[in-house]
Parts: C-alpha cells; structure tokens; sequence
C-alpha cells in the first residue's frame, strides 16, 4: 500500500495525514473483495524495515492501526471476515498486540473473506525463521532432513495453509517486492500503477481484476499449439487470494 507519505506530500500536509487517509482504500478494497468472493486479501500494513523510519512517525502509526483495528472490528465481524497476522507480534506495543489477539479471536469463526496484515513484517524474516523450525526438529532427530521438500517447508510459514497469492498490485508506481510474501509469490501476477494510496478505491481494484482475468497462467510450462490438445485452464474469474 505504497504512497501515504507522498500523497500528503503533494498536498503539503504532514505524512501521518496521508496514512490516516490510506484508511479509505484499505475499507474499500475489504468491501470489494467481500462483496467479489475473494478468498484471501493480504495487506502490507508495516514491514521490519519500516522501524526505521523516524519514531514519531512510527508511533502514530502503531497508534493508528490499533484505533482502526478497533473502530472496524464489529464491521468485520457483521461481515464475516476473519483476522489474521503475519509477522512477529512480540516487537509491537503491548496495547496493539492485545487488540489484534483480541481481534483475531472474535474472528476466528468467521468463513468469509480471510484479512491478512502483514505486520512487523518481512519476507526473509519468514524464511529463516522457518528453516530454523525445521533445522531444530531435525537436530533433535525427529525429522530426516532428507524429507524436506516444498510442501514441508511451506507448512512452517505464518500461515502454512494460506494459498499463493494469485496476484500482487502495487501502487504508488513502485516495481520491486520489497520484501513481501518472497516465497510465496514464486508465480503470482503483478499490476502496477502510478495511483498513491490513498486515492486507490474500487475503480483502481476492478481494473485490477480484470487486467488479471485476461492472462493466461502458465506457472513455466508451455501453452501447446497443437489443435486437438486439451487448452490450458482459464484464470479464475476472481482471483482467490490478492
């Protein structure tokens, strides 16, 4: 969700304004997604890097998830939405950390739309803590290091059942990963566009949508110029996890 600082930046209006107006288009795009049957929605609400930013940004910022956390979770809740977290949650504020556990098991039951915020945050962070899990289990003989393979690496993640995302949009016009989901998006789609933030509302998300359902997924094989072949599956008409 690139562009807060810039957007307020344009306007000549402190940073934290921009993050503050970056609550719309987080709103909106839940909505649509519920409303569109997406299964998975992941946000990158605040990375490990982004400690480094300077600390008065960085605790209105903590402040300012946990005050939306809990204005929204009874919208969530009427919505049938589940919570959940990737990221290591013993770094944050005390305060934050109970209303997001508090959060996650009102949800809990919920079979709609999964939320997932990607909070302290960072993808080789998820990877080494992973491997250590594994590299334990099989110090302590309980696992042949000869068996590891995808599947059960992937089953050591934050959310070991969550599905590959099917696509990735980034705003804002950046055009890296930075540290998002790296083994995850092995073969996810990605859309870009210029529009900030906080100006990304369900216009934005559609044209999103819609550039995906047009590609064909090919997840490195070949498509087959042979008439009498079966075709290729088509993409979902919405993709599940975004």
């Amino acid at each position: 969700m690139d562009g807060n600082g810039r957007w307020a930046q344009q306007r000549r209006l402190p940073r934290l304004e921009g993050h503050r107006r970056g609550e719309g288009a987080v709103h909106d795009v839940i909505e649509l997604s519920g409303e569109l049957g997406i299964e998975y929605l992941t946000l990158y609400t605040f990375s490990r890097e982004n400690w480094r930013r300077s600390r008065d940004e960085v605790g209105h910022l903590m402040n300012l998830i946990e005050v939306v956390a809990r204005r929204r979770i009874r919208e969530l809740r009427e919505k049938n939405v589940r919570l959940r977290v990737l990221g290591d949650l013993e770094e944050l504020p005390a305060s934050l950390r109970a209303e997001l556990e508090r959060d996650i098991a009102l949800t809990r039951e919920n079979t709609g739309l999964n939320l997932n915020l990607a909070l302290n945050y960072g993808g080789r962070q998820e990877i080494v803590e992973a491997a250590r899990r594994l590299a334990r289990k099989a110090a302590a003989g309980r696992l042949d290091p000869e068996s590891i393979d995808e599947a059960r690496f992937g089953g050591q993640l934050y959310c070991p059942r969550m599905p590959d995302p099917d696509l990735l949009i980034r705003t804002g016009g950046e055009q890296r990963l930075s540290n998002f989901l790296l083994w995850q998006l092995a073969y996810s789609e990605i859309w870009i566009t210029e529009v900030l933030w906080p100006d990304f509302g369900r216009a934005e998300f559609m044209a999103a949508l819609k550039s995906y359902q047009a590609r064909q997924r090919r997840f490195g094989g070949v498509i087959s110029t042979d008439a009498n072949a079966a075709p290729p599956p088509p993409s979902e008409p919405l993709a599940p996890h975004v």
